[in-house]
């Protein structure tokens, strides 16, 4: 069992970037470059990798290698993304990795890029990537190439020896759960859960109590063998059950206008426990958007929009406004759960005016964390 943590230090600690992994300070799948510059390596990668994993590092500054962090990922459907654009798609894997010196809100993303023997290509163009574009590695360049490539089989032994470096201990395990327990979540009525004899989960979240059901709020999750968080939200609130064989894990999203909200189940997450030492996670999204009256969501949005071009211009904002505001992430949200088709677009496009509101920023991301999960736009 590979210690993720453990494996990206040994990635960064290898060499600079090179055709078997490459870093980045974030990924930007909100728009249609971010998703076109994500593809192209993805397909470089692996096309120059038929035999081993290749892996991106996110949260990385480039010249460097500084760990910076960046927000919790807990896109499954990235492969959507992969698989709409690539003929050939490779399997990949999106993970959420804590290091100690980051804030807990912030993590390293890994993305793994598992081996294909095909050539990867693109079937439709993107951005500025044309239809049939082949990519590969050239140490630490993604470059285009043209017919068809020589497969590179030396990064084999290499990678394999990297990731035999990384794999998990006791040790490893054993810091991890103290420091879960005793240091960042003391004040959360932290626990843990052994599955198999081997693997440890350890949550902890605030309880949270709402008519006849009880949640947790500020909830993280963390699959402490792998270094992994399998969840984390400032905001949303879970419920968690587990047997001897599975965790559980239903995700709750808070709706409502004029301080009316209800929790709507969007997601339950399902974590296999297997007597080889493997696990599977299987995923089911459960969200039927509430309807909300037409003319009011009419007098919500355009409320929205007249806001954020008060925060363009740089007017003071009353004290009503500043409410409203609060609400923003949330409200456009339901705007575009109910046909509101542009609202999506404003809220990301809103991004720079948010974030020098902390609380506000924090439901933006929310937002905009969550829409990903209903819907993956590939467009």
């Amino acid at each position: 069992m590979i210690n993720k943590r453990i494996l990206i230090k040994n990635l960064l600690a290898h060499n600079d970037e090179s055709s078997f992994y490459d870093k980045k300070r974030q990924l930007n799948l909100h728009t249609r470059e971010g998703k076109a510059k994500f593809l192209k390596h993805i397909c470089a990668l692996s096309n120059s990798n038929p035999t081993n994993n290749s892996y991106i590092v996110v949260g990385v500054e480039d010249h460097d290698n500084l760990i910076v962090g960046d927000d919790f990922f807990d896109d499954s459907r990235i492969q959507n993304l992969v698989n709409a654009y690539l003929e050939n798609p490779p399997k990949i894997q999106y993970e959420n990795v804590p290091f100690p010196n980051l804030p807990k809100d912030k993590v390293i993303g890994l993305v793994t890029v598992k081996p294909k023997s095909k050539t990867s290509h693109f079937k439709k163009g993107i951005h500025t990537i044309p239809a049939n574009s082949i990519f590969i590695r050239r140490g630490s360049n993604t470059m285009p190439v043209e017919g068809e490539i020589e497969k590179n089989y030396q990064n084999t032994e290499t990678v394999i020896g990297i990731e035999n470096n990384s794999r998990n201990s006791i040790e490893y395990t054993l810091d991890g759960v103290i420091d879960f327990m005793n240091f960042r979540h003391k004040d959360m009525a932290p626990k843990y859960k052994v599955f198999k004899e081997l693997f440890v989960i350890c949550w902890a979240g605030i309880v949270k109590k709402s008519r006849d059901k009880t949640y947790l709020s500020r909830v993280d999750i963390e699959l402490i063998n792998e270094q992994i968080k399998l969840f984390y939200s400032a905001q949303d609130v879970v419920e968690i059950t587990f047997d001897e064989d599975t965790f559980t894990i239903v995700e709750y999203v808070p709706l409502g206008l004029n301080d009316k909200t209800s929790y709507y189940p969007l997601e339950k997450q399902t974590i296999h426990f297997h007597d080889n030492g493997y696990y599977k996670i299987e995923r089911e999204m459960l969200f039927q958007p509430p309807e909300f009256n037409k003319k009011m969501l009419f007098h919500i949005y355009n409320a929205n929009i007249a806001l954020l071009k008060k925060l363009q211009k740089g007017l003071s904002l009353t004290e009503r406004e500043h409410k409203d505001l609060e609400n923003l992430p949330s409200t456009f949200m339901i705007c575009y759960l109910n046909g509101f088709e542009e609202a999506k677009q404003k809220l990301i496009d809103a991004k720079v005016l948010l974030k020098p509101f902390n609380q506000v920023y924090l439901s933006f991301k929310e937002a905009l964390r969550i829409l990903r999960k209903m819907k993956y736009d590939v467009q």
